[in-house]
């Protein structure tokens, strides 16, 4: 019994043997394979589209996604674009091929180079690759109606101020405006003396871009409370031109009590108005001709007093309709909602700013629920505006809201 005892911890002594050796051998092997990888090679860079997929690049777009091919790449750890460090998701990672997407933020130093690094960190493999900042994209503007010597807040983004190719802002006429900020996504400019009516231009050292929009956009007015009024209504809107400042002359005036609870009866007199065409004297022609899919109606607000219930209800109606305000409830008539409040409980603005709500969004009925039918060019006629419902609720307010140069235009 002794002697068998003395063979088994013998072979038990020479398995942990075995297995410690064993054990040292793997452990070697996998610090090895940590340092001893292969330098990662780079054949060629072609964009992802697939049916450009025979398009080999040597510079892309911030924010493009590329197709790196070669050898060696599954052990690439890091991939670098000048002093940016891409996101790279091992999914989509081979030893042939590396599917990642150019970081979207312009560089601090440029090298025209892209960088594979290796996990082990010195494995490094340096490509003369460029990355390309796109042109200014001009998107909005905080307020379309600026006066001379005003500023103005253009939003976009590539916004570059470069101190060997200073950014610039041109009104209509080709006038150049004082920049007196630039951020990536905001521009503050000074407007020059004489300033038109027309797109405006941004141009950087990645290029020039004209907006779509137009500074002081006078296409398609509908209402701006001077000549162009909606008398003949049964609510033509309480007018005002001071207290605040109007930015164009006269503006309509929405200001009283508004309870919380959505649906609860309004005050008709203090924020409506009811553009009817025939009551009103206007030919039977449409507010705008293009396609209901392209067109956005816009207009200046100014709350002065926080706004934090019911809906700025927005209604087109055909040439027709006079003399009835059926259409608010009916469930059927669509219109557009503006709830700015909705988000953060509660909305006010530092002065003048332009709203903008596509006319594919006019498919609401006033509680909020989708409209028994569709918005059609036919109802490009009529228009009325009033505050009430839009199935949110909110908290009792007394809203002050001025609105002027009431317009739909191409978007």
């Amino acid at each position: 019994m002794k002697n068998i005892l003395k063979t088994d911890l013998k072979v038990h002594a020479a398995g942990w043997c075995l297995i410690l050796l064993l054990s040292g051998l793997i452990f070697q092997s996998c610090e090895k394979d940590n340092t001893d990888m292969s330098m990662p090679e780079v054949s060629y860079v072609r964009i992802t589209d697939a049916a450009s997929s025979d398009s080999l690049v040597t510079h892309a777009f911030m924010g493009s996604t590329i197709a790196i091919m070669g050898n060696n790449l599954k052990d690439v750890d890091e991939i670098w674009f000048n002093d940016q460090k891409a996101f790279v998701n091992f999914a989509f990672v081979t030893n042939t091929t590396i599917i990642v997407t150019i970081p979207n933020i312009i560089p601090s130093t440029v090298t025209n180079l892209m960088l594979l690094v290796n996990s082990n960190k010195v494995d490094t493999l340096r490509y003369p690759f460029g990355v390309d900042v796109p042109a200014p994209l001009v998107s909005s503007m905080l307020c379309e109606y600026v006066p001379d010597g005003g500023t103005a807040v253009i939003r976009g983004n590539f916004f570059i101020d470069d101190p060997g190719s200073p950014l610039k802002v041109f009104f209509p006429g080709n006038l150049e405006g004082t920049v007196q900020s630039v951020a990536i996504n905001e521009i503050r400019v000074t407007v020059p003396a004489g300033s038109g009516v027309g797109p405006i231009s941004v141009r950087s050292i990645y290029g020039n871009t004209r907006s779509s929009f137009w500074f002081r956009d006078d296409r398609n007015i509908i209402l701006n409370f001077d000549n162009l009024t909606a008398a003949g209504g049964w609510r033509s809107g309480v007018l005002g031109s001071s207290n605040p400042e109007g930015i164009t002359g006269n503006y309509v005036r929405f200001t009283g009590d508004v309870t919380g609870t959505p649906g609860t009866p309004w005050d008709e007199d203090h924020f409506s108005f009811n553009l009817w065409p025939i009551a009103n004297g206007r030919p039977d022609v449409p507010f705008y001709e293009g396609e209901i899919a392209d067109g956005v109606i816009k207009f200046e607000c100014y709350v002065v007093e926080a706004w934090s219930s019911q809906a700025m209800q927005m209604i087109f109606t055909p040439y027709s309709v006079t003399g009835t305000n059926g259409y608010i409830a009916d469930g059927v008539t669509p219109r557009g909602l503006w709830i700015p409040w909705k988000e953060t409980g509660t909305y006010k603005t530092e002065g003048w700013t332009t709203v903008s709500v596509p006319l594919t969004e006019f498919k609401y009925k006033h509680d909020g629920g989708t409209a028994g039918s569709s918005l059609s060019k036919d109802m490009l006629r009529g228009l009325t505006f009033f505050v009430w419902n839009g199935g949110v609720t909110g908290t009792d307010c007394s809203p002050h809201i001025c609105i002027d140069n009431i317009r739909v235009v191409p978007k």
